[in-house]
């Protein structure tokens, strides 16, 4: 038996965001948000799509958006790479999802609150010892909350749980064991099939109820992912030696064309006249959005609306 990798996008969205995935995901929250209290008896996924559809909007980048039975709006995101500007793009769309919420005419009594759940497979905080950190609004000297204070962001750095199977004790841990260690079974161990949501993941994670479809958009976004990262390495590596911002915004902007005609194909001279006129910001958000591209329409649609903004 073989499981696919819930780290990375797509095994993640298939997992925790399908159709029969309410379960799944309200145990998995409780267990992250909550210390495995049942404070979650439901939720309703907010624009959710197909794990693997083209993601064109720029709040497109999280992976699962719900709204929980107490009003609350989660979203999550679990990210595989340490890329620049990531700790700062967090605190943006958890603002950006807060202040979506009104339209015209209605009132900011009406906002509910947002809670951003990350998971990293990297330590984002080196002094914290704790595997899942929690940030909301304090007054900086007594510490007290800011009244009604609806942002807390939730950081979860897989790297930190050294547990091992024999070890697990919380559904906290199962949890976490599954993120990190599931693409590595052969099998559903007894202590963690116990618990049906945590089976059920299980099922859905099973290679063997993929089509032949999905199991190559898997192995595409690993492959892809291995490749971001010796890039990136690369890249690091490349920008301390030469030093000039220049040379390192023009790598950047090689290489995110190279690996985009890696997974789709040959780009024609228009597209790349349209790649080659994105701001440094515009080529970050690329970066982000790309692996969720199935042709070079998708690439083509993407430009198109970074034109016309």
């Amino acid at each position: 038996m073989r499981f696919i990798n819930p780290k990375t996008d797509y095994a993640f969205k298939k997992i925790f965001s399908s159709a029969e995935s309410k379960d799944i995901l309200i145990s998995f929250l409780n267990a992250l948000l909550y210390k495995g209290q049942n404070t979650i008896h439901d939720l309703e996924f907010s624009n959710t799509y197909e794990a693997g559809a083209m993601a064109i909007l720029k709040d497109s980048f999280l992976d699962v958006k719900a709204t929980l039975d107490n009003g609350s709006i989660v979203i999550i995101e679990m990210q595989v790479l340490n890329i620049e500007g990531f700790n700062k793009r967090i605190p943006y769309y958890a603002a950006k999802v807060y202040v979506n919420q009104l339209k015209r005419g209605e009132i900011y009594a009406d906002l509910q609150p947002v809670i951003s759940l990350t998971i990293t497979d990297f330590t984002m905080f080196e002094k914290a010892k704790k595997i899942i950190n929690r940030f909301v609004f304090k007054e900086w000297d007594d510490s007290f909350l800011y009244p009604d204070s609806d942002l807390e962001m939730f950081f979860v750095e897989l790297p930190k749980f050294k547990k091992k199977l024999a070890d697990l004790e919380s559904i906290t841990d199962k949890w976490l064991y599954f993120l990190k260690h599931t693409n590595n079974l052969e099998v559903v161990p007894e202590s963690m099939g116990i618990v049906p949501e945590i089976n059920h993941a299980f099922s859905i994670a099973n290679e063997a109820n993929l089509s032949p479809e999905e199991l190559e958009r898997m192995q595409s976004q690993e492959r892809f992912i291995l490749d971001r990262k010796g890039a990136i390495a690369f890249s690091r590596n490349e920008g301390r030696e030469e030093g000039k911002r220049e040379g390192r915004e023009e790598g950047k902007r090689e290489l995110i064309i190279n690996l985009i005609e890696r997974l789709l194909g040959t780009i024609d001279a228009n597209t790349k006249e349209c790649f080659n006129q994105l701001s440094n910001r515009e080529l970050e958000e690329l970066s982000q959005v790309m692996l969720e591209f199935k042709n070079i329409s998708d690439l083509v649609a993407w430009l198109e609306q970074v034109r016309d903004e």
